[in-house]
């Protein structure tokens, strides 16, 4: 047997890369397999129409007599996502909760990363191994831990009834703000690891220079330290809200009933309603809402950046 990395070079020879091309073509079939494949058929499944069949929609394509080919695509689904305030409302309330999740993940994470960076140096592995700690174990065991700890009964209330700070358990879970819990949790060290990895390249010399000039040290930070760790907040908000937006586990398990999110709206458009086309639709517009802004960003800072140059 041999190994796939070897099966997938001798593929590539025979098709003509080798060396520096065969390099840069594996990224390229990796994208093309996994990404670009599946994407054109679920663009191919929402344009056509459901049926009580199996697979449960029409096909694009049929060959008729005489060696004619009939095409059947439709656009009804994009039209019905735009007329039903269902699905705008879900895409509305998941860039909201994506949006104001990602700031408290900044919020947080910040002054984690600057602190990781400016502890001790042989303290530093043992903290970032702390933020890397949770990759270990299931991410739905440690949503489900948020049940027990968010619940009336659970450890939360138990811990502040208590101290003496409330007299009733609070309501926090099946609400908006245990979503809000769960998500900054979960996505807590994708912005933590960036951010470390930008920080941890600052040149100290700058602000030892600002305060020679008289510059404070909050005044440093937000003129100095934040600036250059621009590309470490950007890297990590994106790695928050993307995710964010489709989540369906966390609203699935914390949220409740009128926690509205478009990844819980596509899974029962998927498997409840078995509307495979409509919820095809969903994921299309989805992607196009998350990627049409992230181009027009990058193509800003490509322009930013020559006119510097």
């Amino acid at each position: 047997m041999f190994p796939p990395y070897k099966i997938l070079c001798a593929l590539l020879k025979r098709l003509g890369f080798s060396g520096r091309s065969a390099v840069i073509a594996i990224p390229y079939l990796w994208l093309l397999a996994f990404f670009l494949a599946p994407f054109l058929i679920v663009l191919k499944i929402s344009f056509a129409e459901v049926q009580v069949a199996m697979p449960p929609y029409t096909p694009l394509v049929t060959f008729i007599e005489d060696g004619w080919i009939a095409f059947h695509a439709t656009i009804g689904n994009y039209l019905f996502l735009l007329e039903d305030s269902l699905y705008i409302n879900s895409y509305l309330s998941s860039l909201k909760i994506a949006a104001v999740s990602t700031l408290l993940t900044l919020a947080i994470g910040y002054p984690i990363a600057y602190g990781m960076v400016r502890a001790p140096r042989r303290w530093r592995f043992a903290l970032l191994m702390l933020v890397i700690l949770p990759f270990w174990t299931s991410f739905l065991i440690r949503v489900y831990a948020w049940i027990g700890i968010l619940k009336k009964e659970g450890l939360l209330n138990l811990a502040l009834m208590n101290l003496g700070v409330i007299n009733e358990p609070l309501t926090i879970l099946n609400t908006d703000t245990a979503v809000y819990i769960g998500i900054v949790y979960s996505y807590l060290p994708f912005m933590v690891l960036p951010l470390y990895a930008n920080l941890e390249k600052l040149d100290l010399s700058l602000l030892e220079a600002a305060a020679d000039l008289g510059c404070r040290p909050i005044k440093a930070f937000w003129v100095v330290t934040v600036p250059l760790s621009l590309s470490g907040i950007i890297a990590g908000c994106f790695l928050v809200f993307i995710p964010a937006v489709g989540e369906f586990v966390i609203p699935d398990l914390l949220g409740g009933s009128e926690t509205l999110m478009i990844g819980k709206t596509l899974w029962s458009e998927f498997f409840n309603n078995r509307d495979w086309p409509l919820s095809s639709a969903v994921a299309v517009l989805l992607l196009l809402v998350l990627v049409i802004p992230i181009v027009l960003f990058q193509r800003m800072q490509e322009r930013n950046a020559r006119a510097e140059a």
